[in-house]
């Protein structure tokens, strides 16, 4: 079955840590395919928010 895990945080590298950590769990050829996005938000006081997202599509 095909299955999805998504991950968004604020640090490029807790999105890596995170990552690395769930690919350790799964098969490499399991993974069928990964997204990556990241977003900037300015909020009203003007500092900038960035979001990192993943997404990691794998069969279970």
């Amino acid at each position: 079955m095909v299955q999805v895990k998504l991950f968004d945080c604020d640090h490029e590298q807790d999105l890596e840590e995170e990552m690395n950590e769930f690919l350790e769990e799964i098969s490499p050829r399991d993974v069928v395919d990964i997204k990556y996005n990241v977003a900037l938000i300015g909020d009203a006081s003007g500092e900038q928010v960035f979001c990192f997202s993943a997404l990691i599509i794998y069969n279970s």
